[in-house]
């Protein structure tokens, strides 16, 4: 999961403050893993240090101030372009297409060329595994069945979330 592009999708959608980021990451990734307040501010910090976000104005509350942040056009690029690459095929890479799928959704953007740039992404490490486990040597074949039964799943997964995405979508959107 990548905290600072979720961040940055979310604060495409509208300039929010900590909390609101923190309660929005939940709502959308607590399946995969919830985010402590500390990870949320560190990583605004490193957002606005590298111009993917500005301060929007601050708001007072009960406690410190609020901090209100916006994403920068330079964030929407940065975005864009995490968004529509293909992350490497490797086993276990679930929680990062789901979070792709779910952002590319929640900004508006579709989703199925994504999937489908990792579906190939998936098919080309795949008949590498398959090349390495015909030269022979038992202990590399073994590693490689064991990456291909993990890829083959992702590959599952994307099918599923393909047929899936008008009802994902709404699910988001709501």
């Amino acid at each position: 999961m990548s905290v600072p592009y979720v961040l940055l999708g979310l604060l495409e959608d509208s300039p929010r403050h900590g909390y609101e980021l923190k309660r929005d990451y939940d709502s959308l990734f607590a399946q995969s893993k919830q985010v402590k307040f500390g990870q949320i501010y560190a990583t605004l910090g490193r957002l606005e240090r590298d111009g993917l976000i500005d301060l929007a104005g601050e708001e007072r509350g009960q406690g410190p101030d609020r901090k209100r942040y916006a994403i920068t056009g330079e964030g929407v690029t940065d975005l864009e372009q995490w968004l529509s690459e293909p992350e490497p095929a490797e086993p276990n890479l679930q929680s990062v297409l789901f979070t792709k799928v779910v952002l590319a959704l929640f900004s508006d953007r579709p989703a199925q060329p994504y999937l489908e740039a990792q579906r190939a992404e998936h098919l080309k490490r795949m008949r590498e595994l398959t090349r390495i486990k015909e030269e022979g040597r038992l202990a590399a074949a073994l590693a490689s069945d064991y990456a291909l039964f993990h890829l083959e799943a992702d590959l599952r997964w994307m099918e599923l979330a393909s047929a899936r995405l008008t009802r994902l979508e709404k699910e988001v959107k709501r």
